[in-house]
C-alpha cells in the first residue's frame, strides 16, 4: 500500500493534535505535512518562500475556514485556480455552520464538510466526530491503492 499524503491547513493546536490522534488511529501509513493558514499552505505546494514543493502532492487536504491571514474559502479559490491541483481531495474542518460558506466550498469542489463540534459544558472539543469523519471518509482513502 502507497503513503498518502496530506496536507493539514489548520491554526488551532488542538484541533491539530485531534487531527494526528484520529489518524494514527487507523494505523495506515500516512505523511501528514501541516500549514498554519493558507498562504502557508500554498507556499508549501507551490514550493515558494525558498522552499521545495511537498512531494508527491497530498492526496487529501483538511482545511479549516476561520484562519488569519487567508482563510479557507481564500485558499480553496486560490487552489482551485490551479490546474494542477485540480484532483486534490479537499475536506472542510470547520467550526463554521453558515450556510453561505457550505454552498461556497461546495461550489469549489470539496469532498466534504465536517463542523468541528464543541463541548459547551466545560468548553473543549468533542473527538468523537473527528474520529468517525477520519475512520470513514480520510480512512477509505488512505486505503485506496
Amino acid at each position: 500500500m502507497d503513503k498518502k499524503t496530506i496536507l493539514l491547513v489548520e491554526d488551532d493546536q488542538l484541533d491539530i493534535i485531534s487531527v494526528q490522534r484520529s489518524l494514527n488511529k487507523l494505523e495506515l501509513p500516512y505523511q501528514l505535512h501541516t500549514a498554519f493558514n493558507g498562504i502557508e499552505a500554498l507556499e508549501m505546494l507551490r514550493g515558494s518562500a525558498g522552499k521545495a514543493p511537498i512531494t508527491p502532492l497530498p492526496d487529501i487536504i483538511l482545511l479549516d475556514i476561520n484562519m488569519p491571514k487567508m482563510n479557507g474559502i481564500e485558499f480553496l479559490r486560490a487552489l482551485r485556480r490551479e490546474v494542477r491541483f485540480n484532483d486534490i481531495k479537499v475536506f472542510i474542518m470547520t467550526t463554521s455552520g453558515e450556510q453561505a460558506d457550505r454552498t461556497e466550498t461546495e461550489q469549489l469542489g470539496i469532498s466534504g464538510y465536517l463542523i468541528k463540534p464543541l463541548n459547551f459544558s466545560n468548553n473543549t472539543k468533542r473527538a468523537d466526530s473527528m474520529d468517525g469523519f477520519v475512520q470513514f471518509y480520510i480512512g477509505k482513502i488512505l486505503r485506496e491503492g
